[in-house]
């Protein structure tokens, strides 16, 4: 699937995190993922993609009400806010793609991490629980951040996103599940 880079080469390829190289027309809007010529499989999301493909809609709707943007382009909480923290977490294990020039690809923003789709899915999860955990002890409110931070003791990340992926897969026809 992907090819060898040559330099000066297609200027809409991605360079992977693993050092392979990917033409941008060969990320479909249905992709989740895709195994690499490194032999690793690789998480791919796109700007289209939904947030609730990792997150359930009542939390997106909550993160839409609670997360202030300052993006003219992203007015609301998004798919690339959430890449976007998760690029700044592991900025080497994540390429992003700005492909607004490129019509024929149906996309304007790709990302496509060293992790799979379930790590990716994990860490997305890690990632929103420590924003909202940062967001409850902002509240001045001790009872809050406690209760809070007893409901995190028990909440599985691993089974939160094994649950999740199957009631996606069972309920829809979804390819962004």
């Amino acid at each position: 699937m992907s090819q060898p880079r040559v330099p000066g080469g297609d200027e809409n390829a991605l360079e992977l995190p693993c050092g392979e190289t990917v033409a941008s027309s060969e990320l479909d809007l249905g992709m989740r993922e895709f195994e690499c010529d490194c032999g690793e499989t690789h998480a791919v999301v796109m700007d289209v993609h939904p947030p609730e493909r990792f997150l359930p809609d009542f939390l997106v709707e909550v993160l839409r009400e609670a997360v202030e943007t300052t993006s003219e382009e992203m007015p609301e909480f998004d798919t690339p806010h959430l890449l976007g923290v998760v690029l700044e977490e592991f900025p080497e294990a994540v390429v992003a793609h700005d492909a607004t020039e490129n019509a024929d690809v149906g996309y304007a923003m790709a990302w496509v991490t060293d992790f799979d789709a379930r790590r990716l899915h994990e860490i997305i999860v890690e990632l929103v629980v420590e924003l909202m955990e940062h967001a409850v002890s902002h509240a001045d409110d001790d009872e809050a951040l406690s209760a809070f931070e007893a409901e995190m003791v028990e909440f599985d990340v691993s089974e939160f996103v094994d649950q999740y992926r199957a009631e996606r897969d069972l309920e829809i026809d979804d390819p962004y599940a």
